[in-house]
């Protein structure tokens, strides 16, 4: 069959595509018949309580779910690019390296920043030399953190603030030239200066990467977001633009949600 790292050239609106999706942790279903699609080169914010379900199809997008003891898919399908990830010849990891992951909390090894940056890389087979290093150059280059890490490549990551360490997290992601990155609540533990500098980041990288945040700012979604989906227990609810699922909700709990009367 055809693999995630064939795919990736092909030329496709929908990057990724749920139809009828459920999904559960053992006996508790978490996602209800989500149909979705992410559109290429945009940034597609979830948004919703706590515990809707979110996340949840964040980390089905590239099978990190399947890591959770009886978490598994119990209806519908999900495709990236045309391609079905539950297809039992896929390759999981080409599938991951096309499809990365930033994490809510950030996760920096503690080893040195270069190291960190290259850690994808190492793991892909790529040796050290020449084009390793040009490859974390244009890693920490896209995360918009070379300026601040260029003469402290050496130094251990841990040392670094905490907006610098999410920066570094996400160069990590970039270094391996994902197709798609998906981000749960990558501003969730930083102050609002450092959250400014990794939604400038976001925005600079839609140009080149599809991107899926989850987030339960509803601020942030409306600044940085092209498109919108509302999540409520485990449901779908709307989807769309964001400036128009702002302001003009179709649906009467989108709006109540909007106007924090629930959540």
């Amino acid at each position: 069959m055809k693999q995630p790292e064939d795919a990736a050239a092909s030329i496709a609106t929908a990057v990724l595509e749920t139809e009828n999706l459920s999904f559960a942790y053992g006996s508790n279903e978490v996602l209800k018949n989500v149909t979705l699609q992410i559109h290429q080169h945009r940034i597609s914010a979830f948004i919703g309580p706590s515990g809707c379900g979110k996340s949840t199809l964040l980390r089905c997008f590239n099978r990190i779910n399947e890591l959770i003891d009886d978490a598994r898919i119990t209806g519908g399908s999900i495709r990236y690019r045309g391609i079905d990830t539950a297809h039992p010849d896929l390759d999981v990891i080409a599938l991951r390296r096309r499809i990365g992951m930033v994490f809510q909390k950030y996760n920096p090894f503690p080893k040195s920043v270069f190291d960190n940056a290259a850690y994808g890389l190492r793991i892909a087979g790529m040796k050290d030399g020449p084009e390793l290093t040009a490859a974390v150059e244009q890693g920490l280059r896209d995360a918009s953190i070379w300026d601040e890490v260029k003469d402290r490549l050496g130094d251990n990551a841990l040392g670094l603030s905490g907006g610098q360490q999410q920066r570094l997290c996400i160069a990590r992601t970039l270094a391996v030239k994902p197709d798609v990155v998906l981000m749960d609540e990558p501003c969730s533990a930083l102050d609002p200066i450092a959250t400014a500098r990794v939604e400038e980041t976001i925005l600079q990288l839609r140009e080149r990467y599809t991107i899926v945040i989850v987030t339960h700012n509803m601020e942030q979604a409306r600044r940085i977001s092209d498109t919108t989906a509302f999540f409520f227990l485990g449901k779908l609810i709307e989807s769309g633009p964001t400036s128009e699922l702002f302001f003009n909700p179709q649906d009467a709990q989108t709006a109540r949600y909007l106007n924090g009367e629930v959540g």
